[in-house]
């Protein structure tokens, strides 16, 4: 199975339990539960408001991963990312 992103955060969905919720309570394959909820997002941020909420995760983050990040190298790489995501594209 091709891994998903959440196109609002970045986080992996990797099974239905993390993607979020369409009005009807069907899944969505596109964002996860934290960002999307009953259809509608659970913030209304700007995308710089969206990445400094997602760097104070950095530390969870680098416990799975093999390439550790620093919370201020990850906003950097999060500023070239994030306006790829759906919700950000202009």
């Amino acid at each position: 199975m091709e891994q998903k992103f959440c196109q609002s955060c970045a986080m992996p969905m990797n099974d239905a339990a993390s993607m979020g919720t369409n009005a009807d309570q069907s899944k969505n394959e596109e964002y996860c539960c934290y960002c999307y909820k009953d259809g509608t997002f659970t913030a209304d941020c700007s995308m710089d408001e969206m990445i400094e909420h997602c760097a104070q995760y950095v530390e969870e983050f680098n416990k799975d991963s093999e390439q550790k990040v620093t919370r201020e190298e990850a906003i950097i790489q999060m500023k070239m990312y994030f306006p790829q995501l759906k919700r950000w594209k202009q």
